[in-house]
């Protein structure tokens, strides 16, 4: 079967090894009876994926030749694999029960899946991916790190994070100029923020807009009522936040 050429304007970059495919694939909790893959590519995982005792198994792929490559390799997913884009295809109506991700993130694109993820997270329990060493770290990080920032908040959020393994360049086809790994997402306990979700979002964003100040001088933008931990929480980066402490801002700006 003629192989497919990775394009790169998709940001594809083939996985070839099959351990580290079997290893992903075991990093799953199977947890959940449905199971959405993005972006399978050339099947590494599918083959793997699609022998779980599912009870529905979706594979979505952009790029239409990767679809009908995995269309001839696995015929007894006939009607399971989908042309589509995660960012624009309204997924929750592929399931009609929660269901877990998996899947080997295009580098170009992972931060907007991550931001579509949060928008669906009560119906997506657990994700497993492969993405830049780098975002993984980030979205990894503890409060006080350097690499904390938008993202690390807005996912920790919701998940607990678990930074599993690192997957080298030259496992793939063609071979990435940065080192991959794996991370694991699982939904936490929080049902609530306690304090305007939208109004959050924006507050973190602000405040990593100018991260090497002091949040006094980037969240100049907003009223705080008056507290007496303001003051000592303002003098701080916005690196040194913890979820709860922008929560705890964001009703301030929200009761004045």
């Amino acid at each position: 079967m003629e192989p497919i050429r990775a394009k790169k304007h998709l940001g594809q970059h083939f996985l070839k090894d099959e351990d580290i495919a079997r290893q992903i694939v075991n990093s799953l909790n199977h947890t959940c009876e449905n199971l959405l893959e993005i972006g399978p590519g050339t099947g590494v995982l599918t083959k793997y994926l699609q022998q779980l005792p599912l009870k529905k198994f979706i594979a979505l792929e952009l790029d239409n030749e990767s679809v009908q490559y995995l269309k001839r390799t696995f015929p007894q997913m006939a009607g399971s694999i989908v042309e589509g884009d995660f960012l624009r295809l309204p997924v929750e109506e592929l399931f009609d029960a929660p269901f877990a991700i998996i899947g080997n993130f295009p580098y170009n694109i992972s931060s907007q899946i991550f931001f579509k993820l949060l928008e669906n997270r009560d119906q997506v329990p657990e994700v497993v991916c492969m993405l830049q060493k780098e975002v993984a770290q980030r979205i990894a990080a503890s409060p006080g790190s350097r690499t904390y920032g938008i993202l690390s908040v807005l996912l920790q959020a919701w998940y607990s994070i678990e930074y599993l393994f690192n997957v080298e360049p030259h496992v793939f086809v063609p071979p990435p100029k940065v080192t991959s790994a794996v991370i694991r997402l699982t939904r936490n306990q929080v049902q609530s923020l306690n304090c305007d979700e939208q109004l959050f979002v924006k507050l973190v964003k602000a405040a990593y807009n100018q991260r090497r100040k002091t949040l006094r001088n980037g969240l100049k933008q907003f009223n705080f009522k008056p507290d007496p931990d303001l003051d000592a929480m303002l003098s701080r980066r916005a690196e040194t936040l913890s979820v709860e402490e922008f929560a705890y801002l964001t009703r301030l700006v929200d009761a004045s």
